[in-house]
């Protein structure tokens, strides 16, 4: 095979995407967990370089838990842990860090080669570059996000959680749509799929993607322990304090329990309603690819599950078990709302 830069398609290309998609995807599940344990802010520093080595003697793990008793976690929710169990929370920190440090190596270090013997189609080039610097940039957002728990509350704001977990799921979303590109090439347009056809599509993976982020901020708010109901929200279909009085609008939207979780049920009703009706249409018309028909009614029954999950995790309690795999589930959904719309404008 003759290598250049005017390539279709490059297996080798498209299978270090995948693998970059799968270790940042493998991340926000370590994320997850990390925040779900009440680990994230162990570590209380950001070193990019030296931070990888953990402590290796009983001394540095003493100095490593004496700054963590400086921020207002360990004096208002943690008070007097012990050693051993600070070593848990922080194991799940440093190991979140070093799959973030591994995603980059793992990312920088085929393209350079890829580049190097020109075995990347060109057109897909660009993307590459913008993922890489995607990449760096969550680094700094991870750390943008720790910095805002270590002086005030207990635990991250809940807008950077969202928008670190909403960097991560660009990322992985850029690795799977261009892996696709790189594997089987230019698509051609599909007999009976027009635009509209394409931007609805579209918009079931930007419905996905914001669904995600209001879950980030349920998690953030730990608003899935409350209003723990369904239907209804402690009897209501809206909740009477929506808009809490001592915050207002626009900050209930994005701190106040009810306010989080309401809108995270509410675009998962839309969400639901708008995938099985995307399904009947495909269903309906005429013209449509096998390939478009079998993606949409594998997401039609991928969105029943989550919502399945989400509300079995609500009416339990919020159990770490459960809130991990309808975290770990959405991603899924995300994945085949971008395989959707991969799949419509093609045959």
């Amino acid at each position: 095979m003759r290598w250049s830069y005017n390539l279709e398609r490059s297996y080798s290309a498209a299978l270090w995407l995948f693998a970059v998609a799968a270790l940042v995807y493998a991340m926000v599940v370590v994320g997850g967990a990390t925040r779900l344990t009440g680990s994230g802010l162990s570590i209380t520093e950001w070193k990019p370089i030296l931070g990888v080595i953990p402590p290796i003697s009983e001394q540095g793990w003493n100095e490593a838990f004496d700054k963590y008793k400086h921020i207002p976690q360990y004096r208002f929710l943690n008070a007097g842990m012990s050693l051993a169990a600070f070593k848990g929370i922080y194991w799940w920190e440093w190991g979140h860090r070093l799959l973030g440090r591994i995603v980059g190596l793992v990312f920088i270090i085929p393209f350079i080669a890829l580049l190097a013997t020109r075995s990347i189609p060109r057109r897909l080039i660009w993307r590459c570059w913008v993922l890489l610097a995607l990449g760096g940039l969550q680094g700094a957002v991870g750390w943008w996000m720790v910095s805002s728990g270590l002086d005030r509350g207990v635990a991250v704001a809940p807008e950077r959680l969202a928008t670190h977990l909403g960097m991560a799921l660009i990322i992985f979303s850029g690795c799977v749509w261009t892996g696709l590109e790189a594997w089987f090439g230019r698509g051609r347009s599909a007999i009976g799929l027009d635009t509209p056809w394409r931007w609805t599509a579209a918009g079931l993976v930007g419905l996905t993607y914001v669904q995600c982020l209001l879950g980030a901020l349920v998690a953030g708010n730990h608003a899935g322990r409350v209003y723990n109901d369904w239907p209804m929200m402690n009897g209501k279909l809206i909740p009477s304090d929506y808009v809490e009085a001592a915050r207002g609008l626009g900050a209930s939207l994005v701190h106040g329990q009810a306010a989080v979780q309401f809108n995270h049920r509410l675009i998962g009703y839309v969400l639901f309603a708008s995938v099985l009706l995307f399904a009947v249409q495909v269903t309906r018309a005429r013209g449509v690819a096998q390939p478009v028909r079998r993606t949409s009614y594998w997401l039609a029954g991928l969105v029943s599950l989550q919502a399945l999950l989400g509300i079995a995790t609500l009416r339990m309690g919020d159990p770490l078990w459960l809130a991990m795999s309808h975290q770990i589930f959405a991603v899924v959904v995300l994945t085949w709302s971008i395989l959707l719309a991969w799949r419509v404008p093609r045959n």
